[in-house]
């Protein structure tokens, strides 16, 4: 089933209808990200030899889903800066500091999507505004759409993954260390990923 309908190509005669999925339109409503079932997340070269993978324990956000007008979809997502974690602390101390993200005076990395599209079969990409720190520059992310289920606990859900690549330098992340064999410690070029599960938001009224 596809989350987002391709419009057709052929004209359409005045006494023609707009098709609808009655599955696609049953998906519109609210949804509210599950922490405890997403991971927002990256992965970074080190010292040119090897990958370094973290992610961010604390996040939010809202999925806006309209099945008879998927262009009118919307996403919004907010990350707690602090919460990043690669497995080793004293990294993490580091990232968080004043050479990276600084985290005190800059807690949230956000996104806000502006434009949805289908790019074929169950593979969309969604267009938005990312800020870090005190930089925002658009952001496309290329998502698969996972699915729909009803879980154990009655919960509506709706399922994505997906990546994008982006230069760290463009948000204002410059810190590096140069190598005595050549290169730097850190690549400018990350690779954000998101495995995220919603559930939608009760009715008005239900």
């Amino acid at each position: 089933m596809a989350l987002f309908t391709r419009k057709s190509t052929a004209a359409p005669t005045v006494t023609e209808a707009p098709s609808v999925d009655p599955a696609l339109a049953a998906l519109t409503g609210t949804y509210t990200l599950d922490p405890a079932h997403s991971s927002i997340g990256f992965t970074v070269r080190h010292a040119m030899v090897t990958n370094v993978r973290g992610s961010f324990g604390e996040h939010e956000g809202t999925l806006v889903v309209d099945g008879t007008d998927p262009a009118n979809s919307t996403a919004s997502i907010d990350v707690k800066i602090a919460s990043i974690d690669t497995g080793i602390a004293d990294r993490d101390g580091h990232l968080v500091s004043g050479d990276f993200f600084d985290a005190e005076t800059f807690p949230l990395m956000t996104f806000r999507s502006t434009k949805a599209e289908q790019l074929g079969g169950e593979a969309y990409r969604i267009t938005g505004d990312l800020t870090i720190k005190d930089v925002t520059r658009p952001l496309a992310i290329d998502l698969e759409f996972n699915g729909s289920a009803t879980d154990v606990y009655g919960n509506e859900r709706v399922g994505f993954e997906g990546s994008a690549d982006i230069l760290r330098s463009d948000w204002g992340l410059t810190w590096n260390a140069a190598l005595e064999t050549g290169g730097v410690m850190v690549s400018d070029k990350v690779k954000l990923t998101f495995d995220i599960s919603a559930i939608k938001a009760a009715a008005p009224g239900a």
